[in-house]
């Protein structure tokens, strides 16, 4: 039986750069639970390790998740691994499908071991994080659609859709996507300059046409219930993981626009990975009228000096649901049930308002 849940997010980012650092505590059958879900960059691995001696009073850490191999997801994991006792490593490991993938590409001298040396380079922090739960005998899993991970059930991506369809994506992604953020810092500037337009409670429009990376999409969605709760963790993903989310959940039985009380706003809450539609169907349709009490809650990872993070239309999206907006934005913040210990120093955080103008 499951009692109370603790879910902590991190202060992650500096200069305009966010990162996800997350770690959560539960208590099973009278034994306390962790699992860190990603660990930011590879400079906050120190303050991750700190934060679970500290707040959670352990040197143990059953599970580490790796959403997916950015280097602001993935990087502070290696601290946690060399730091603290790890039970299990759950991360993709996109290299050990070479063999699978290659004839995807055209370039006809490439093998197998030269495709899985490529990805290997490009996904650096990924594969250090690799090496360092071999070196120490931590048995390491794939999150794949329907793995469970603890109390947490794995919702995308699937095996299939990983290996075929995105991971191929992957070896052009270090030119897609510094392309695609030039060009979406570009569009950014364009909008900012032209300011702002008004918002109203009955009107929204995300269109569902966004897109993010491969890399993005690729990850590892959980879901966990805890009594009455339902405890959705997002990573970065786009649109396109989010309607898979949707329907393998869907296809288990779990009605997540039933059952989500608590969710992570994917990618730090930027405007390219939700749409009206796949919010629609991970935490249901807009609310015809503002709650007085907001009944669920979402938080966002953003640096505190983020400029474009989160936006105020995604943000805004989630209140009208009948979520209470929380951000990181500098301070570490935590969600948690009846049951959890307290602690000394923590208060209630400032919640995000209804924006009357957003980015336009």
């Amino acid at each position: 039986m499951v009692n109370g849940i603790e879910i902590d997010f991190l202060p992650v980012g500096e200069g305009k750069h966010s990162g996800d650092a997350i770690a959560v505590r539960w208590r099973e059958d009278d034994q306390y639970k962790i699992l860190i879900y990603d660990g930011g960059t590879k400079a906050y691995g120190a303050d991750l390790v700190e934060h679970v001696k500290k707040h959670f009073n352990s040197h143990y850490v059953d599970y580490v998740v790796n959403s997916h191999p950015d280097n602001d997801h993935a990087g502070g994991l290696l601290h946690v691994l060399e730091n603290l006792t790890v039970g299990q490593l759950w991360m993709h490991r996109p290299w050990a499908y070479s063999n699978e993938i290659r004839h995807y590409f055209h370039d006809g001298r490439i093998t197998n071991d030269s495709l899985a040396e490529r990805l290997k380079q490009k996904m650096s922090a990924a594969n250090a994080l690799e090496k360092a739960a071999l070196e120490r005998d931590i048995p390491i899993h794939e999150p794949f659609a329907g793995s469970q991970i603890g109390i947490f059930t794995v919702l995308s991506p699937t095996r299939d859709h990983y290996v075929h369809g995105l991971v191929p994506q992957f070896e052009k992604s270090p030119e897609l996507k510094k392309e695609e953020s030039t060009a979406a810092s570009f569009f950014d500037m364009i909008k900012e300059a032209a300011g702002y337009v008004a918002d109203l409670w009955d009107k929204e429009y995300l269109p569902d046409t966004v897109t993010t990376s491969a890399e993005n999409e690729s990850s590892a969605i959980l879901f966990a219930t805890v009594g009455k709760g339902g405890y959705l963790l997002t990573g970065d993903a786009g649109i396109e993981a989010l309607r898979a989310c949707a329907d393998f959940a869907s296809s288990i039985g779990i009605d997540l626009p039933q059952r989500v009380s608590f969710v992570q706003i994917p990618h730090h809450g930027g405007r390219h990975n939700v749409s009206t539609e796949t919010l629609n169907m991970i935490v249901g349709e807009p609310l015809q009228n503002t709650p007085d009490q907001p009944s669920r809650t979402a938080y966002v990872s953003a640096a505190a000096n983020a400029p474009r993070h989160p936006k105020k239309v995604v943000t805004n999206a989630f209140l009208r649901r009948g979520f209470r907006v929380g951000q990181t934005k500098g301070r570490a913040i935590s969600h948690f049930t009846q049951g959890t210990p307290k602690r000394e120093g923590w208060g209630p955080i400032t919640y995000l308002p209804f924006y009357e103008e957003v980015e336009e």
